[in-house]
């Protein structure tokens, strides 16, 4: 991939004053310069249509990119979004499957915050807010200021709770 096709990408991302048919649009343009089934053109094309509430669409693409390889760092995100996307359409046991995996290979990882926060959301969907709360929390009692211990301790009691 070349640096400037990347930076490409990342010039529509940060373009705030497209709209969402415009950065699909651009981001579609972009990947027909990669092979058909180039999987971080496939991510890409499925991050735009995710963004612009497009889930059906975007499903495949993520699917596809997936299936196709991507590096470590693309495919957690590909992972986490995926399985955002289909929880928004009602796949709350495939998403809590993708997500649970996810949190866990993400241990350590630049993006186990985002997995947490995204495997929460899952959670409180399927009807387990009070584990939800407890992935939070321990997502975030590392970031705290004081209290980490306590926040920390707290998360885990609740994550062990079966009300």
């Amino acid at each position: 991939m070349t640096t400037d096709w990347k930076a490409r990408v990342e010039q529509v991302w940060a373009d705030d004053a497209l709209t969402d048919q415009e950065r699909i649009a651009r981001i579609d343009a972009l990947a027909m310069e990669r092979d058909p089934d180039d999987p971080v053109a496939l991510f890409e094309r499925a991050g735009a249509r995710d963004s612009a509430g497009v889930e059906d669409e975007a499903e495949a693409l993520y699917r596809r990119a997936l299936e196709g390889g991507l590096d470590p760092y693309r495919r957690t995100r590909a992972r986490i979004q995926l399985a955002s996307t289909i929880r928004n359409l009602g796949k709350i046991d495939e998403a809590l499957r993708m997500l649970g995996d996810a949190y866990d290979d993400s241990i350590g990882g630049p993006l186990h915050d985002e997995a947490s926060a995204f495997y929460a959301l899952a959670l409180a969907s399927a009807g387990d807010p009070l584990r939800g709360l407890s992935i939070s929390l321990q997502a975030l009692a590392p970031h705290l200021s004081r209290y980490t211990r306590s926040v920390a301790g707290y998360a885990r009691e609740l994550g062990s709770r079966r009300d």
